[in-house]
């Protein structure tokens, strides 16, 4: 009976300040929310002194309560019986109690809030030790911040300060926009790839994408880019005005003057104008192509590069054509070398399938005609893959039967059959006349069979066709040597060292060696004209 007695006493009182310190029998104390408990943590602990005094107040506290529920359980049917203001006398007399700690607590917080060891429980002036806090503890989050301080990137997320939002796709265009504007193009797209991810319904991305990859020079690219913005606005001026410009260069003058009637007040009449002179180059290289009129061809395809046209395949592919007809392969390669590497998908998908494969199989046979046979024929295979016709199969196969015949005479010639390799590069020259490559080959041989006339012919049809061919050069310098004909091999040499082509000091030595040659050569004639004209003069006097 004393027990209930005394949880009754509890239980009317109701203070968590008491459950938490008297915890008698089975009684807990009564928890208290947790949005009450101050989410403060803290670290360091109390001072001795500040609880040792706690402890005192504490203790003396206890006792008062202790009598106080003593006397309470004695006359606990007493309490059951009496009226409500004697209940209320009684708990006054213990909650009187609680202003002693609540004062205790005002004492003390200066040194306790400093040192960690007590929370406030609630507004009511209750205190909680840390202790009964239980697993209630405050994890913190690790922020990265970025360089700039203006933006916290974490997985995705933007942390402004303590607040979480969703990253920002404007944001991020803002950021390309900076990197572009200092000319780190390869960082602006990568942000606005990031924008795209996010937003793949705003045009404004990849019209800012495409402006990047056309100062990378990726063309194609760029006007991908720009049809995607264009399929989601077709109204945005900016992006048709651009893919306008795209297809200018990429020599589609007509799709050009297509794109320019949409880009509204961004487009003038001098935009208009050059787009229908281009039309008019490109159309007068078609038709010079097609009746093979290769000067006009070669002057047409000059200007429609000068105009504007200065990344279209189809328009190098002509120029190739023309001087590599006009037997320039020197400046064939040289155009090839200078024209587009654009990705043959790429290429076929914005520009056609037909003339993507027109410009491999140009490509592949300038390849050839340098030596360049490997990759003549894997060129020349993948313009095959994109047009089957009859000529484009016959190049290939006649790429392949010069690639064989070079391949053939090497080995023949490393094994010192000079014959038979000279035979083979015949074989060879038959199905291209005008292979650089395969008259050196064939000049190499004959210089070592001892035909030196021969070989200086091939070196002679070499150099014409590629007069920095430094090589055949130096192969016709030796044939001029041997023939003795030191005035031209003089010239030679000279000329190899003003152009700085082959080994400096031996072409030094060399034409030292001709020089000298080449004065006792003169001294030899002076003395046979002397001898000559002495016997003329015993002659008349015998007479």
């Amino acid at each position: 009976m004393a027990k209930i007695g005394e949880k009754s006493v509890e239980i009317q009182l109701g203070c968590g300040l008491v459950a938490a310190i008297f915890q008698r029998g089975n009684c807990k104390p009564i928890k208290q929310p947790v949005s009450q408990i101050s989410k403060k943590k803290l670290s360091k602990p109390q001072p001795k002194q500040a609880s040792i005094t706690l402890r005192n107040s504490i203790s003396q506290d206890r006792k008062h309560v202790r009598r106080s529920m003593s006397d309470d359980t004695r006359s606990c049917s007493k309490i059951n019986q009496s009226s409500n203001a004697s209940s209320r006398k009684k708990m006054s007399q213990v909650v009187n109690l609680v202003p002693n700690t609540h004062n205790l607590r005002r004492q003390s917080t200066s040194d306790l809030s400093a040192n960690g060891t007590l929370n406030r429980a609630s507004s009511t002036g209750n205190i909680m030790l840390l202790g009964q806090l239980g697993n209630l503890k405050q994890q913190k989050r690790i922020q990265h911040v970025s360089t700039d301080k203006k933006f916290i990137l974490q997985k995705g997320r933007v942390l402004m300060g303590n607040i979480v939002n969703k990253l920002d796709p404007d944001v991020l265009k803002s950021m390309g926009n900076e990197h572009y504007k200092n000319g780190r193009f390869e960082q602006a797209i990568a942000l606005y790839n990031q924008a795209i991810a996010i937003n793949p319904k705003n045009a404004c991305y990849y019209s800012n994408k495409s402006a990047a990859l056309l100062s990378l020079n990726r063309l194609i690219e760029a006007v991908i880019e720009c049809r995607e913005a264009i399929q989601l606005d077709p109204f945005y001026y900016n992006a048709q005005y651009r893919l306008a410009r795209l297809y200018l260069r990429l020599g589609e003058a007509e799709k050009a003057l297509e794109h320019y009637e949409k880009s509204g007040p961004k487009v003038d009449r001098r935009d208009i104008s050059e787009a229908q002179n281009l039309k008019r180059m490109i159309h007068s290289c078609i038709e010079a192509h097609r009746v093979k009129d290769y000067v006009t061809l070669l002057h047409m395809s000059e200007n429609a590069l000068s105009s504007g046209a200065d990344s279209a395949p189809q328009i190098f592919a002509m120029r190739a054509e023309a001087l590599m007809k006009l037997h320039r392969h020197e400046e064939a390669y040289t155009i090839i070398q200078k024209g587009p590497d654009f990705k043959t998908c790429l290429s076929t998908r914005i520009i056609g399938s037909d003339k993507t494969a027109y410009f491999l199989i140009i490509q592949a046979q300038v390849y050839t005609l340098v030596g360049r046979f490997e990759d003549g024929i894997s060129t020349a295979q993948e313009a095959a893959k994109l047009d089957i016709s009859n000529e484009i199969i016959a190049i290939l196969r006649r790429i392949k039967g010069v690639a064989s015949a070079r391949v053939k005479g090497n080995e023949l010639f490393k094994e010192s059959k000079y014959i038979e390799a000279c035979c083979m590069y015949t074989e060879g020259v038959e199905q291209d006349p005008y292979n650089s490559v395969l008259l050196f080959n064939r000049a190499t041989c004959r210089i070592k069979l001892g035909q030196f006339e021969k070989g200086l012919e091939d070196c002679n049809a070499a150099l014409v066709l590629r007069p920095s061919y430094t090589k055949a050069r130096v192969r016709r310098a030796d044939c001029y040597v041997k023939l003795e004909r030191w005035e031209a091999a003089i010239q030679e040499f000279e000329m190899m060292l003003q152009e700085k082509q082959g080994d400096e000091e031996v072409i030094k030595r060399a034409l030292i060696d001709a020089k000298i040659q080449l004065k006792r050569e003169r001294e030899e004639d002076q003395k046979q004209r002397e001898l000559s004209n002495n016997s003329n003069l015993v002659l008349v006097i015998s007479n």
